[in-house]
């Protein structure tokens, strides 16, 4: 992996990582929070914080925790502005991901949305599972 490799990680893999601490995605998500730049937008965030705050989430997860998760992605996260309009996806909710990768110049996104990684690779830039991810960079970090 390049030593400044730059990464979207979509909100699903995100979610996992909270709700199974001891997932495949949890680790990616784990080891990509300590070996890669994450990137993320003001729309990414948005839904992340939207998805997180649902009451359901109580039952899985405390608000505590929620927010120390956000906190820590917010202040190691690199915040980029001026997406441009992407429609590439046959999921048009996903394109907010492609854009911010593209705007950002992710080398990857890591998802488990199926949309996405049949796209795989989106303007040069991989599209990889969090198993594919582990698969591919755990013994190079």
């Amino acid at each position: 992996m390049p030593e400044t490799t730059r990464l979207v990680i979509d909100t699903n893999v995100l979610v996992s990582r909270l709700i199974f601490r001891q997932s495949i995605a949890a680790q990616a998500v784990r080891q990509a929070m300590a070996a890669s730049q994450l990137i993320i937008s003001s729309e990414t965030l948005l839904e992340l914080e939207t998805v997180l705050f649902q009451p359901k989430f109580n039952t899985y997860v405390p608000l505590e925790d929620r927010l120390q998760f956000l906190y820590q992605l917010q202040s190691t996260a690199v915040l980029v502005e001026d997406i441009p309009v992407v429609m590439a996806c046959r999921d048009p909710k996903d394109d907010k991901f492609l854009a911010l990768a593209a705007a950002g110049h992710a080398n990857l996104i890591l998802t488990g949305d199926q949309d996405l990684l049949t796209m795989n690779p989106f303007r040069g830039i991989s599209i990889l599972s969090p198993r594919q991810y582990l698969d591919q960079y755990s013994q190079i970090t």
